[in-house]
């Protein structure tokens, strides 16, 4: 008797605190925060630290003397909250790092915003003994038949840590694929101008299994490459740095193909129809602006290869971080929850910039600017300009054979051809950075080409 008593007491209390619990966590009609409460205003605190509009705070970031969270400026601006311009600095117009979304985001803070517990995920696997998060693969499929641009069904996808880790895992599973039947390496090539990521890693790896032979039309065109060589050729659709609709210049047994769709989003680019293609690379960074979250994936056809992948995904680095794969998911959740506007957002920013650059470089009889042909966008449901990551700028005169050095000695800073394989009389100039790093290189370019001889009056 005495110990059903006691039990009861012990319910009846354990059903009071909970009681208790439940009153104080929902006040008012909603629920109000417990544990994640510090860290929600501590990430609020931070992004409301405006820095003129020119910089960012961080939680992880610089800090002051009192170790509290003080601005980083963007480049040409300086002091304590980056209201200072630097009126000669250099146009920064190098690196793709994709700021331009950086607007949409601070638009959409409450659907893309994301609070995390201390334990959250902390084994190896998830629940069914992958390294992949299974809703995040499912919102990736319904993104791609959203926006239309790559074929899902029946594929296999690989997350990888950006596409950078894809891409040499799409390499190393071709070249297994194709050693079997050959002892000798397998060529690697892209057509010029090409990324040049694709190179480094061949050439850094240094690997038995494959080695880098440069363009595809010269090794076509070579008279010892025959069709029992095994090739690996990288497409990069649309193209970086120039922005076109590539396609595969070799064909054959011996031949397989890795299509680099990093660009291949509306905002870049007309989407003219699905890309169903055997192994298909996409990034988060050039989707939502993430560069810094390292997630890319690929749709893959064939299982053997999809197979190969995995292993060196689990080889390399046991798989993607797992709080990466939580942002990736809540950042494609909030884009299918609100339909095309953070691709009209970007496509608008993109043209705008773009045009930009072109009237600019209108008036110049010295530079020109790569053409890209009007496609029908089934996207968009009508013909459109594409609207390109980057510029690739050509040095018309004779005399400017290093058209880097040209650009640098105006305080621009460029990317230079040869890095793309190509000739030093271009330059790549990055388009997709911050609103303050695009305006500071209209600013240069405007200068330079009024001091032009013979230049159009702008």
């Amino acid at each position: 008797m005495v110990k059903t008593v006691y039990v009861a007491s012990l319910v009846s209390s354990i059903v009071v605190n909970l009681l208790f619990m439940i009153i104080n966590i929902y006040v008012g009609g909603e629920w109000s925060l417990s544990w994640s409460s510090k860290a929600a205003a501590e990430a609020e605190a931070v992004a409301d630290i405006a820095c003129s509009g020119h910089g960012r705070a961080y939680l992880d970031g610089l800090v002051g003397d009192e170790n509290e969270p003080v601005c980083e400026c963007n480049t040409c601006y300086t002091g304590p909250n980056c209201s200072h311009f630097i009126p000669h600095c250099t146009a920064d117009a190098d690196s793709g790092d994709p700021l331009f979304l950086e607007p949409f985001w601070m638009q959409h803070s409450t659907s893309s915003a994301l609070v995390v517990s201390g334990w959250h995920r902390m084994s190896y696997n998830f629940h069914d003994n992958t390294l992949i998060s299974q809703h995040l693969e499912s919102l990736i499929r319904k993104l791609h038949a959203f926006v239309g641009n790559a074929v899902t069904q029946d594929r296999y996808i690989v997350f990888g840590a950006g596409s950078t880790q894809v891409l040499s895992a799409a390499a190393y599973a071709l070249s297994l694929a194709n050693s079997s039947s050959s002892h000798s390496p397998t060529r690697v090539v892209a057509s010029v101008p090409y990324y040049a990521l694709y190179k480094q890693q061949v050439e850094y790896f240094n690997s038995e299994k494959f080695k880098y032979e440069g363009d595809a039309h010269t090794w076509r065109n070579r008279s010892e490459s025959d069709a029992s060589t095994n090739v690996i050729e990288f497409v990069t659709s649309p193209n970086n740095p120039d922005g076109l609709l590539n396609k595969a210049v070799l064909h054959g047994p011996n031949v397989k193909t890795i299509y680099d769709r990093a660009y291949y989003w509306p905002h870049f680019t007309p989407i003219p129809a699905p890309a169903d293609e055997d192994l298909m690379v996409f990034t988060l960074s050039k989707l939502t602006g993430h560069a810094g979250s390292r997630f890319g994936w690929a749709v893959v056809k064939d299982e053997t290869v999809f197979n190969k992948m995995v292993l060196h995904m689990q080889v390399n680095s046991i798989g993607v971080s797992k709080d990466t794969q939580l942002r990736a998911f809540k950042l494609l959740k909030a884009i299918l929850e609100e339909g095309a506007q953070i691709f009209d957002f970007a496509y608008q920013t993109m043209k705008s910039r773009w045009e930009r650059l072109a009237t600019t470089l209108s008036f110049s009889n010295r530079f020109s600017l790569q053409k890209i042909i009007p496609q029908y966008c089934f996207f968009y449901n009508k013909v459109r300009e594409s609207s390109p990551a980057y510029a690739w700028v050509k040095c018309e005169k004779e005399e400017d054979k290093d058209c880097y050095t040209v650009l640098k000695a105006a305080n621009i800073i460029g990317r230079k051809g040869n890095v793309f394989g190509s000739e030093d009389n271009y330059v790549r100039l990055s388009l997709v950075r911050s609103q303050d790093d695009f305006d500071i290189l209209i600013q240069r370019l405007q200068k330079l080409v009024s001091e032009e001889d013979g230049a159009i009056s702008m």
